[in-house]
């Protein structure tokens, strides 16, 4: 399968594929499913009765059962739909689809990326997308430096120009970028803060789900090394909130080394003690258990700021307040300090612990 033509909207998806030697004789519907990763094999069989999957030079629409040959062009296109909907307690969640502008040049851009938001297109995330929306806005092609997770919101840093995409990169590669994360979790251990954890983090292919990272020791050869740093800003009753400074950039990795240190974050399917909990969710299986569990539709985690030393003289700090939709938890669970002081006291820690970096 080559790409021969891709084109993102915050509407639409279309793509062009053309077939390969090795897939000469392929039944349309398998053909498509090498690509249409996250779609059924039902879900392609539909696409193509809807004649959204056409066949270049042939009547459409298709049968699933026609055959491809070498070298046909085969144009997809996938409207947005319902595809991204996502729900809470069988509510559709309204979703903030515009990202904040934190910072802009003519080379550099910093937004706020709202959750559920994905940084670009993947799987079966295709239209609310980071990449997707500013190169709607800004009608060019816009570079991901740096990734965060669908439900993690905060500084997203991106490039306008494909030379600031690679210097910026090479910065990230060179750990001349500092980064702070705001979470809130819940208490299940007494290990005080601060504290390092320094476990290497890695998959396992036999276990389910397998994009869950496992935590191992330090002279483990499984996974790879990762290291975080954590920060206390508030207790009260069960709950934590805190600063993260991770110092890799592993999958996941907050979010693991949180909850092996026993402060699970809340909101998070996969990590809360039973990662059945985000199959569940991820089917629209989840149940009224699973929902009082997590308390909120996505895991309490924000990068709250990001600090890039450009050169030895130059270095600029980008910085964003806690979320709406983590503030009114906030005001629903904590009643001994306020939103106020939590940021203040976030931004004392951070300037501290980046002024070392």
């Amino acid at each position: 399968m080559s790409d021969v033509y891709k084109k993102f909207t915050p509407d639409l998806y279309e793509a062009v594929y053309m077939v390969d030697e090795e897939q000469n004789g392929m039944r349309l519907d398998q053909y498509c499913s090498t690509f249409l990763v996250s779609f059924s094999r039902q879900q392609i069989k539909k696409k193509i009765k809807d004649g959204e999957i056409k066949i270049f030079n042939r009547p459409y629409p298709h049968k699933a059962s026609v055959k491809v040959y070498h070298r046909e062009k085969i144009q997809v296109k996938t409207p947005r739909g319902t595809l991204e909907d996502e729900y809470w307690l069988g509510e559709k969640i309204s979703l903030k689809l515009k990202p904040d502008i934190i910072y802009e040049n003519e080379n550099l851009l910093v937004i706020s990326k709202p959750a559920f938001m994905a940084t670009h297109p993947t799987g079966k995330h295709l239209f609310n997308c980071a990449t997707v929306f500013l190169e709607d806005l800004y009608k060019q092609t816009i570079y991901s430096i740096h990734r965060l997770d669908r439900e993690t919101s905060g500084v997203l840093l991106m490039a306008k120009t494909s030379q600031m995409a690679k210097n910026c990169t090479e910065l990230f590669e060179k750990n001349k970028v500092s980064k702070a994360y705001f979470f809130i979790a819940h208490q299940k251990s007494l290990e005080d803060f601060p504290f390092i954890a320094s476990e290497r983090l890695g998959n396992d292919q036999n276990f389910t789900p397998r994009n869950f990272n496992h935590c191992y020791q330090q002279d483990s050869n499984l996974g790879k090394s990762a290291e975080t740093h954590f920060e206390k800003l508030h207790h009260e009753g069960s709950y934590v909130l805190g600063l993260a400074f991770p110092k890799t950039g592993r999958q996941h990795q907050i979010r693991a080394h949180a909850a092996y240190h026993g402060y699970p974050l809340l909101g998070d399917k996969l990590y809360n003690g039973d990662p059945t909990v985000f199959m569940r969710f991820k089917d629209l299986l989840a149940t009224a258990e699973d929902h009082k569990l997590m308390q909120i539709p996505r895991h309490a985690l924000h990068a709250i700021a990001l600090k890039v030393n450009f050169n030895a003289s130059k270095s600029q700090l980008f910085q964003d307040e806690i979320p709406f939709d983590l503030k009114a938890w906030i005001k629903a669970h904590i009643k001994e300090t306020s939103i106020e002081k939590l940021e203040e006291k976030a931004k004392s820690i951070i300037s501290k612990r980046f002024e070392l970096s």
